[in-house]
């Protein structure tokens, strides 16, 4: 039978991503690890924080349902790392699976942080890099293996990676799992691993699909959710900007120029508009970098560790590339291109306004993305703020039909090129007389 027992978290505008008035001491964490939490400078837990650690504790199997930046990765490192067995010999005990080689990054830093005062081993795999490092910290003996699929299964296929006495194991970040095409790796790595484990499993949406596999993976869990199902952080201000194509390079450059956009992570839908506006914005003195699945992974690494520095001030990426970057201070995105999924824009939005911080959220909608903005606020149940600028255009705000969509792959450059050469003039009367109005 599969029961689930609910432990919703209630919040407001004000208590949404803060800290909770329980303290870890509350939790019954073992020195060590309060220990490394205090040398972080975390004293309080954050809601999921608060309402999963204790049933992981008891071992319970776990649905958390939450996006990055809800504290969800500390949420199950902290009780796997008291829980864990830690006699015995050097095998691997826990793994978690991730859809991307940044968020596995992460996660491994996490462990790193928190395990700093245990014995416990771990070790970060995934494609893109050549195996010899890999293969050879796995010879050398782990606790915790946290992989990307494709890589997992090529070492295991080797003989290089035994599941045999997993303990733990986590399945983060499941939607986005499934929208890359993971979802037949997961059942050939699942299939290896013992039936007698403790399961976690994470995800910002629960579609059928993705309610299927946590069934067939999880037993009795308690179920924890911390934002309602694919809504918008309260915390980001969204605004909408109506604008032609042709014209979003040089509106992008107005947004970026005042000094108060700090740290703005830009989305594409391709890789090669993201090649492009990033090369784009450095020819015009704002320095930016690119990162999508082309990108080898030391350029990946070298893109985020310069964004994290401020050494760059823009990174551009696909929402793939960019799934489980988890950076602080990130002062506000902006889709220079609208995503076809709305689920995808939550995703996008969510990088900002971490840990009870502001954020902004700026959308640029072309014509033929007014049925992407439409699905969008139909998700979030919510009519998002146009902003009037000197490059607005009515066309863009009031196309429908055909026009509301990209025309056919055939048919798509001539499509644009003749909305180019018939737009109609702009009234001047729709043009703000002092810039935007924020």
């Amino acid at each position: 039978m599969y029961i689930i027992k609910i432990l919703n978290i209630y919040y407001t505008r004000d208590t949404i991503l803060m800290e909770t008035t329980t303290s870890f001491k509350d939790l019954n964490l073992i020195p060590q690890l309060e220990r490394a939490l205090t040398k972080q400078g975390y004293t309080h837990p954050t809601p999921i924080q608060e309402k999963s650690i204790p049933g992981l504790l008891q071992g319970h199997d776990l649905i958390g349902i939450a996006q990055t930046g809800t504290g969800k990765t500390a949420a199950f490192t902290l009780p796997i790392l008291q829980n864990m067995t830690q006699k015995g010999p050097r095998t691997i005990k826990t793994l978690v699976l991730t859809p991307t080689r940044e968020l596995a990054a992460q996660i491994g830093e996490s462990f790193a942080a928190y395990g700093e005062f245990l014995s416990f081993k771990h070790t970060v795999i995934f494609g893109g890099v050549g195996q010899g490092n890999q293969v050879h910290a796995l010879s050398k003996g782990v606790d915790i293996v946290i992989a990307t699929p494709g890589r997992l299964l090529d070492l295991m296929n080797q003989g290089k990676v035994n599941l045999n006495n997993i303990e733990f194991f986590v399945l983060d970040e499941a939607d986005r799992m499934l929208d890359m095409g993971f979802i037949n790796d997961i059942k050939k790595v699942i299939i290896k691993l013992p039936k007698k484990r403790q399961s976690l499993f994470f995800s910002a949406t629960m579609s059928p699909e993705i309610s299927k596999l946590a069934k067939s993976l999880l037993t009795n869990p308690i179920h924890v959710e911390v934002t309602p199902q694919a809504t918008t952080v309260e915390l980001i201000k969204q605004q909408i900007f109506f604008i032609d194509q042709s014209s979003k390079e040089q509106l992008l450059l107005e947004l970026l120029r005042p000094k108060h956009l700090t740290r703005v992570l830009v989305f594409t839908r391709t890789k090669h508009r993201a090649n492009k506006v990033a090369l784009f914005l450095d020819k015009n003195g704002i320095s930016s970098d690119a990162i999508h699945g082309n990108k080898s992974q030391n350029a990946r690494t070298k893109a985020i560790t310069d964004f994290k520095s401020g050494e760059t001030k823009v990174l551009v990426a696909t929402d793939i590339a960019a799934r489980g970057i988890d950076i602080d201070n990130i002062s506000h995105v902006i889709n220079f291109e609208l995503p076809n999924e709305p689920e995808s824009y939550v995703h996008r939005i969510g990088r900002t306004a971490r840990a009870g911080t502001d954020g902004t959220a700026y959308s640029f909608c072309s014509a033929e993305e007014r049925d992407y903005l439409r699905n969008i606020e139909k998700l979030i149940k919510q009519t998002i703020e146009v902003t009037n600028h000197k490059f607005h255009s009515e066309t863009a705000k009031n196309a429908t039909g055909s026009a509301a969509k990209p025309a056919p792959k055939g048919k798509r450059t001539f499509s644009r090129t003749a909305r180019s050469n018939n737009k109609p003039k702009q009234s001047s009367n729709n043009k703000p007389k002092h810039g935007f109005r924020r």
